[in-house]
């Protein structure tokens, strides 16, 4: 195997893949990148086995062929390399000789036949979707996944592609993310899957702002395919969460007493001040809805209060309701619309914040001191 290729070109493509290389592990391999030249392209590929990431990159290849590489060693030179040419030339024992002006390197590597193969895809159950709205999704839903390891089955994001749709949910027990695409769905390619945090991080560092995303499944793998420029493409695989996910629409408030409109960046904002006045024992801002006037107050004895008001249009009865501010915040950061709609009903009941349009973000109260 024999290419030339500009030192861009590499480290994206080792950028791309090698999160996911694990540097402690007892298959040897597995702390590689597979390299597979073909005629105009090169190929490279990490695995940790739950999650696998390909990504083609420009190159001229001499000689078309395979190995797999030191992923960590392979880009710390790449990325020192003084010359934005860099030849790559690997013989028989996969040895492989990196050539870049009067910079010579040689790195041992291991036989491509080593590194796991790729799971197959049947071409009927997939849909596609433009990047930046699956990015959109993810954005405005991932950061309510639970991290707490006993729910494994929380611990990702549950996708469900029905009715002309596409839904994302996300939840860890104190609050639920729900945002939804309008996408065409054949009747082959319905289903329902919960696809792993660390897929999801991979996606919302990979994912662009243009052209389409791909997505095949079976019962147990999920494959993302995000096209690039030129035809060159990134390639996620993952495993999916194997259980079942809660019924989410039960947490879901049928009612509503209060609806509240609130600008945002403004929310955020006095959200954002008032939270430096709360501690890990009292972690909560008091929401106090009077005559056209919302107060956000955060009292925490050895710290000291905060006192945030803002005008808003509420003609209803006096209200207060506590919740956490990072919580709050988190759907607020992920947003971009001016406007959002807080639904109350009582202060020991769920608030549901809203947008004009598909999301919705349900958040349990805390109790009042």
């Amino acid at each position: 195997m024999k290419l030339s290729i500009s030192k861009e070109q590499l480290i994206q493509g080792l950028q791309a893949v090698q999160n996911i290389v694990s540097t402690r592990t007892t298959l040897p391999v597995l702390s590689n990148v597979l390299l597979r030249a073909e005629p105009t392209r090169l190929d490279l590929t990490a695995t940790d086995l739950d999650v696998t990431i390909s990504s083609s990159v420009e190159a001229a290849v001499d000689k078309a062929g395979a190995v797999t590489l030191p992923a960590k060693k392979l880009f710390g030179i790449i990325r020192e390399l003084p010359t934005p040419q860099i030849e790559l030339d690997i013989d028989d024992k996969n040895n492989c000789r990196i050539v870049a002006g009067s910079s010579y390197y040689k790195i041992n590597g291991l036989a491509a036949e080593e590194f796991p193969p790729f799971p197959k895809f049947a071409e009927n159950r997939k849909i596609t979707l433009p990047q930046d709205k699956l990015r959109s999704l993810l954005r405005k839903t991932s950061f309510a996944i639970s991290t707490d390891e006993s729910r494994f089955v929380l611990n990702g994001i549950f996708v469900s592609l029905k009715d002309h749709k596409v839904t994302l949910v996300a939840t860890d027990g104190r609050r639920l993310a729900l945002a939804e695409e309008e996408v065409d769905i054949p009747p082959s390619s319905q289903g329902e899957c919960i696809i792993p945090s660390k897929a999801i991080n991979e996606l919302n560092r990979l994912l662009g702002t243009q052209n389409d995303v791909e997505i095949k499944f079976t019962d147990n793998q999920v494959a993302f395919t995000l096209q690039g420029e030129k035809g060159y493409s990134t390639l996620i695989i993952s495993k999916l969460i194997d259980g079942n996910y809660p019924n989410y629409r039960q947490v879901i408030p049928n009612e509503t007493k209060e609806r509240i409109t609130l600008v945002r960046e403004e929310l955020l904002q006095a959200l954002r001040r008032a939270e430096i006045m709360t501690s890990e024992k009292s972690n909560s801002v008091k929401l106090n809805f009077g005559k056209n006037k919302l107060e956000i107050t955060a009292n925490t004895p050895e710290v000291g209060e905060a006192r945030e008001a803002l005008a808003v249009n509420y003609k209803g009865n006096e209200m207060a309701i506590a919740f956490n501010p990072a919580y709050m915040m988190d759907p607020l950061k992920a947003l971009d619309n001016d406007e959002v709609y807080l639904e109350l009903i009582d202060e020991l009941s769920p608030g549901v914040l809203k947008i004009n349009g598909p999301f919705l973000y349900v958040l349990m109260p805390m109790r009042m001191s």
